[in-house]
């Protein structure tokens, strides 16, 4: 069979100031059309980078510095400018991770689909429009004629996602680049765009890669994969081979670090250290500070937790005991909850007028509750209203209805909690991106003596350095890590951080929303067993929000599922995930991706 791509010996270079970085190290990887094929690996593996060398977009001043790349028997390496800008237009495509920042927010997508076709084919204005309802119809956009003229912010994620796959293929490429295409879509969406990348793959015999840190969706959809580490390919061969019977040291630990779907572990394999810390940065301590000294202080005080709950709470959290049976073991219960936003003079292009106002129920009537010590896993496509509920306990978003009560007191709403309420401490919430989440203009020091501060849970400046320190050793961060800033640290490093934050105000309540879905799947498993460590050690109540079906089974005691809003079914994790009750709930399982094997 002739191959469509060919990577010989490619390797890639970053000229620095202490010298060349070598991203990709003789790099071999063979593509053929009709196939889907699979590049895995940690983050700074090489993925996207190969992917960006191919397309010729490597960022300056990076640069091929070996080997060829063969794409249908010609070396792209040898073409100029003008040619390559041709090749990259009309034989090879990308679908890049993000669909907001892939498409213009200004110009409507008839517009830029309109623009995309014309510029790669001799057709007018009219016949290009015809092809652009066309591809969308394709894609699976419904009600194309009255969409094509709607701005991107109109659409959710998923068919954000649709447009993008739409313009790709505008131009018939014989190779697609896909480069995390699913990432931040929920598993109903995520299965429904796979199935038209398989789909486009059949139909239109088009090569794909698909670049991608999510093991799950490498053995749903693709046909060969290859395994990547530090620039280099570690293994290649038929996906089923390569998963099922990984010969590997480093591949047999990357898919001991992927959640199971089909059984609960213990903890996750750790493929490295800590994050690739240095060894100086482990040689500079404070005096007295230590993972011991923060246990410690953050213990003080409650030391009793587990022995002062009901004599059966820590086994009744394990079992399918109904919740007015374990009144006196909440932390946490919401009834009737309700939230409503309006949006006024905000829609005129779905046929309303500036200053008409519309109801967007988020949540309906949602009644929940987390017991002491337990961790209550929500689950729920996108728009279900995950987040939104994690908001309206930490106080950042007014219900319209109902009531909450914090370990047996009521609990005041956003508005009307003061910023002085014992409840502003003891909830605290570690949020999805740790690149958003932290203040880059302060050091770590500051962002995480700031609550120390404000709560007054220190009594001098020596001891508040103390603590920073101390808590930084328990997140498994060297101490010197207080004297940078967050963007000096790597994204797994940056989430120690914030739920570094969170914990220094002895919170008794955690509230984690998606905290590991940016990160990949060696570093997602050091987080998952850090947060596991720390809620046994501390005996933290957790609401664990997250779209990844095998997370919440690693994570939870019960599992909550949303969907428009309404809370349909809570379980003990053992029993969903064995016999789910609703028909959503079988629908999210089925459509999880998964490793079948092992």
């Amino acid at each position: 069979m002739n191959s469509l791509l060919e990577l010989n010996n490619v390797s890639v270079k970053f000229p620095t100031r202490f010298g060349e970085f070598t991203a990709l190290n003789g790099i071999d990887l063979t593509v053929h059309a009709g196939e889907i094929h699979g590049l895995v690996g940690e983050s700074g593996a090489g993925k996207s980078t190969i992917g960006a060398a191919v397309m010729g977009l490597l960022q300056s001043p990076g640069y091929v510095s070996a080997g060829e790349i063969l794409f249908q028997g010609e070396n792209l390496r040898l073409l100029d400018d003008d040619a390559y800008h041709r090749v990259r237009g009309d034989r090879i495509s990308m679908i890049f991770q993000d669909p907001q920042t892939s498409l213009n927010p200004l110009l409507t997508v008839s517009v830029q689909l309109i623009e995309t076709i014309r510029q790669h084919n001799d057709m007018s204005v009219e016949d290009a429009r015809e092809r652009a309802v066309a591809l969308l119809r394709e894609t699976g956009i419904a009600n194309v004629e009255e969409r094509i003229d709607q701005y991107p912010h109109q659409f959710s994620g998923g068919m954000r996602q649709r447009v993008v796959i739409a313009l790709a293929i505008c131009t018939n490429p014989d190779l697609i680049i896909a480069d995390e295409p699913t990432t931040a879509l929920d598993v109903s969406v995520q299965k429904q765009i796979l199935a038209l990348i398989r789909r486009l793959c059949t139909e239109r015999n088009i090569g794909i890669i698909l670049i991608t840190h999510d093991i799950g969706v490498i053995n749903e959809v693709t046909d060969k994969v290859t395994v990547l580490r530090s620039g280099r390919v570690i293994e290649s061969g038929l996906t089923g081979d390569v998963l099922a019977r990984p010969q590997h040291e480093y591949t047999k630990a990357l898919m001991a670090a992927v959640p199971r779907l089909d059984k609960r572990l213990d903890r996750f394999s750790n493929i490295v250290g800590n994050d690739e810390l240095t060894n100086s940065d482990s040689s500079w301590v404070i005096d007295g500070a230590s993972a011991q000294y923060a246990t410690n202080w953050l213990l003080d005080g409650k030391q009793l937790l587990k022995s002062a709950l009901p004599e059966n709470a820590v086994t009744q959290k394990h079992a399918d005991v109904k919740l007015d049976e374990q009144t006196d073991n909440r932390i946490l219960s919401v009834t009737g909850l309700d939230v409503s936003f309006s949006a006024e003079g905000s829609d005129f292009f779905g046929g309303r007028w500036f200053g008409e106002s519309r109801k967007f129920k988020a949540l309906s009537h949602v009644d929940l509750a987390v017991q002491h010590g337990e961790v209550l896993g929500v689950v729920g496509e996108s728009g279900s209203g995950k987040s939104t509920l994690a908001k309206v306990i930490v106080g950042l978003v007014n219900p319209t209805a109902g009531s909450m009560r914090f370990d047996g007191e009521a609990l005041p709403i956003g508005r009307e909690r003061a910023r002085q309420h014992p409840a502003r401490r003891r909830i605290q919430m570690i949020f999805q991106d740790p690149y958003s989440s932290l203040n880059n203009r302060q050091t770590v020091e500051q962002i995480l003596a700031e609550p120390i501060r404000f709560y007054k849970l220190s009594a001098n400046q020596t001891q508040t350095r103390q603590l920073v320190a101390s808590v930084l050793d328990l997140v498994e961060m060297p101490q010197r890590a207080m004297l940078k800033y967050p963007h000096q640290f790597s994204g797994g490093q940056r989430q120690r951080i914030a739920v570094a934050r969170a914990i220094v105000a002895k919170p008794d309540f955690l509230i984690c929303d998606e905290p590991t879905s940016a990160l990949d799947v060696s570093i997602q498993a050091q987080v998952l067993n850090l947060l596991k460590d720390l809620q046994s050690t501390l005996g933290l109540s957790i609401l664990f929000i997250s779209h990844n079906l095998a997370v919440i089974r690693q994570m939870s005691d019960r599992v909550a599922v949303l969907k428009g809003g309404e809370l349909i079914e809570t379980a003990n994790v053992e029993d969903f995930f064995n016999n789910p009750q609703h028909a959503y709930s079988q629908q999210l399982l089925e459509e999880t991706p998964s490793l079948a094997f092992g």
